[in-house]
């Protein structure tokens, strides 16, 4: 008997795995008419491309840049530099820090960094050392993460010491374009997490690219067609209801409706990968008993979401920002952005002569949603857009597009990690695959733990292997663990391990 695995939404990562394992059906089902998630795209009916946001690459990304590789595709532009900008104009250029000497993390960043910075002075930016204890203690272990994890990113930060123009003018904004929100409502586990990422791991670990084209048509598109090739089965407008016992000797049934069918369908399989939002996972364990009955799963009720929106401007006349990509914080409280000239990034705009192609993504976006769209496009240009490069504001615009995402993003807020199950989770057969998935220590969240497109990738992966192991299938993908720690920072954590065998309390929370 063959052996039937279903995977809801974003499961290609899932999808890669089973692929690899013998004698496995694999039905990927999705709710968008094109599978793919928040990272599909599509064109208007002028034939101009869209997305739900631009999606950045970083340098430590191993398993997404492995997966280009196995694809023999090269949808990446070379690393970029970026920019934070503010009402005040300048703050800092991010360095492309593979290209200057290597130093021991977090020297590098901080010495390569430093002559790029506009107006912070270095006091403020040295304030931020209380920080390492914090960044080498919170993932100890499981009790650490939880102290973490129940207080607020702002509240461990101010609280360490650092002064309030560092937090106020650097690392909300980063906080808010990273995490997708500000740092009151934010994990202060989640946030270093991020941060150690950024930081400690290595010095060219906020190294960057960006897509040549939308996602969807540079990765997605050869994704899909080598899935199918490999007898992946793949079907859009399929909204999952309910995951039930199964029958016929199957252990379980998800019911879905089924998108212009008129009717519900039923899809038997003996072992399911949910690699769905967090408001979908809500949705499905709420109507599932089985899954409903499971406390790892039951505690998803308490995770929250966050809005997002999407701006795309055609204008008229050729301008060019001093960068690609540039942060953009302080317009709206609350509200990060990124403002991208993809006539630089992207292969089908660079070729347009007298115009510019510009999108604005906006996190932690509530404020905004409830514009009209003639109302953001002015804002945006005005304001985000402005910051960017002045002469945007006299560029008439030639179309426009608004894409407003309400709840779309996991928020990580305090606390949250307790609502978060694992890959594996207390249902025999059942496993998940997102970037809402547990990120403590020991968990299966690949390199990137924090990061959402690593992330969901390395946890699909390993949710595909899980599955096919629970079938009584030989796993076939290769996840890529985080890189090591250097030798110092290594000799670190190791005596602060020590010390919390040894009952010295965590060092680096407020007191």
């Amino acid at each position: 008997m063959h052996i039937k695995t279903v995977l809801l939404r974003r499961g290609f990562g899932a999808a890669h795995a089973l692929a690899k394992a013998h004698g496995v059906d694999v039905l990927l089902l999705d709710s968008a008419e094109s599978p793919g998630g928040l990272s599909t795209g599509w064109r208007t009916l002028a034939g101009r491309p869209l997305e739900p946001g631009v999606k950045g690459f970083w340098s430590q990304y191993a398993n997404i840049h492995a997966l280009a590789d196995e694809l023999g595709i090269q949808p990446f532009t070379g690393w970029a530099q970026s920019r934070f900008l503010s009402p005040a104009g300048l703050e800092v250029t991010a360095p492309v820090l593979r290209d200057r000497p290597r130093l021991p993390t977090p020297l590098g960043s901080l010495v390569h960094s430093s002559p790029f910075f506009q107006r912070l002075p270095l006091a403020d930016r040295l304030s931020a050392w209380p920080l390492v204890t914090a960044l080498l203690e919170h993932a100890l272990d499981a009790d650490a993460y939880a102290a973490y994890d129940a207080i607020s990113a702002q509240h461990l930060f101010l609280g360490a010491g650092i002064s309030p123009r560092l937090y106020w003018e650097f690392l909300e904004p980063m906080l808010l374009v990273t995490l997708f929100a500000p740092g009151a409502e934010l994990s202060a586990a989640a946030a270093l997490a991020m941060l150690y990422y950024f930081v400690l791991a290595r010095q060219d670990a906020f190294d960057v690219r960006w897509c040549r084209g939308s996602v969807a048509e540079q990765v997605f598109k050869p994704w899909r067609a080598r899935l199918e090739a490999a007898g992946v089965r793949l079907l859009g407008g399929r909204r999952a209801l309910c995951v039930l016992p199964g029958q016929a000797g199957r252990r379980f049934r998800v019911e879905v409706s089924a998108k212009g069918k008129g009717a519900e369908e039923c899809h038997e399989a003996d072992a399911i990968v949910l690699a769905v939002g967090v408001k979908a996972m809500q949705q499905i364990v709420a109507a599932s008993p089985q899954l409903a009955a499971a406390p790892d799963l039951a505690h998803v009720r308490g995770l929250g979401t966050d809005d997002v929106m999407a701006v795309r401007l055609w204008l008229d006349g050729v301008v060019r920002p001093a960068t690609a990509s540039n942060v953009v914080a302080g317009f709206d409280a609350g509200v990060g952005a990124t403002v991208f000239d993809l006539s630089s990034l992207q292969d089908e705009f660079r070729e347009r002569r007298g115009s510019s192609v510009v999108e604005a993504d906006f996190y932690h976006a509530g404020s905004l949603l409830a514009l009209t769209d003639d109302q953001v496009v002015e804002h945006v240009q005005e304001k985000y857009l402005g910051a960017a490069a002045p002469a945007y504001r006299q560029s008439r615009v030639l179309d426009a597009s608004v894409l407003r995402f309400p709840g779309a993003v996991t928020a990580f807020a305090p606390g949250s990690h307790g609502c978060m199950p694992r890959v594996r989770t207390g249902v025999p057969g059942v496993f998940c695959a997102a970037d809402w998935v547990a990120q403590g220590p020991g968990d299966a969240a690949g390199g990137a733990k924090g990061l959402s497109q690593e992330k969901a990738l390395a946890s699909g992966l390993e949710a595909g292997n899980l599955a096919a192991a629970s079938v009584g299938r030989r796993p076939g993908a290769h996840v890529f663990p985080a890189a090591p720690d250097e030798p110092h920072v290594a000799a670190a954590r190791s005596a602060l391990r020590l010390g919390r065998q040894l009952g010295v309390p965590l060092q680096g929370l407020p007191r």
